[in-house]
């Protein structure tokens, strides 16, 4: 049998018995309860490097109905826009739930954009390097008329960062076996070009002045603990 076939069934037999893992081990303690209290508004700086709010621009709001998914996914949501020196725009989203079990899972923008009525033009992961260690990242082109957008976003489960899918779901079962329900953060880092290269490149510089301006504290919360 080849190999890419032998690995095919065994990811297939490990996502099919999840479920069966999960309802065996019911995990009921709450990661979120013993964590200490993470307020997003407060602990994301709306000031850093050469970046600022910018208050005119308010980020691509969802319809009425995603919107209730999403309220009953994640305890918490931020949406911002920043604007540098030269003018270059970036958006910012991340969302924080309690409770990422098997039918409260992060909602990716995969699907969100194209309810929106977005084509998601390429989906590739990634890498984006920081100073404070090498991100695993998953980077979109969502197209909807003449709008581009470019997305570059990332999850953790827990304390650890993770690509989103398999890798994601494989982190939520390790702690699930531990008897204990993870919580969950993604992260969106999105701007409007045409460019798609500039554009990336920009969300990196953004990234990377983020992650640098957060304490060690806060700064786990959105991109993991180094060896989780």
């Amino acid at each position: 049998m080849k190999k890419t076939n032998t690995l095919g069934i065994v990811l297939f037999a490990l996502m099919a018995s999840s479920a069966a893992i999960t309802y065996a081990v019911a995990p009921t303690a709450r990661m979120a309860d013993k964590r200490a209290q993470f307020d997003l508004e407060t602990r994301i700086p709306k000031s850093f490097g050469e970046w600022t709010v910018d208050p005119m621009v308010v980020p691509l709001q969802v319809d009425p109905d995603t919107q209730a998914r999403l309220n009953r996914i994640y305890n918490q949501t931020l949406s911002r826009t920043y604007i540098n020196s030269d003018g270059e725009r970036v958006m910012l989203s991340i969302a924080y739930g309690g409770d990422q079990s098997d039918n409260m899972s992060v909602h990716r923008p995969e699907v969100c954009y194209t309810a929106q009525g977005f084509n998601i033009r390429t989906n590739v992961t990634t890498e984006v390097t920081t100073a404070q260690g090498t991100l695993p990242v998953r980077q979109l082109l969502a197209v909807a008329g003449a709008r581009s957008e470019p997305i570059t976003y990332w999850i953790t489960v827990g304390d650890k960062i993770t690509r989103p899918g398999f890798d994601q779901r494989l982190q939520e079962l390790r702690i699930g076996l531990t008897g204990t329900v993870p919580d969950g953060m993604l992260v969106r880092v999105s701007s409007i070009d045409t460019d798609t290269k500039r554009a990336y490149e920009l969300q990196t510089a953004f990234i990377r002045d983020l992650i640098g301006k957060l304490p060690a504290p806060d700064r786990a919360r959105l991109i993991g603990v180094p060896g989780a």
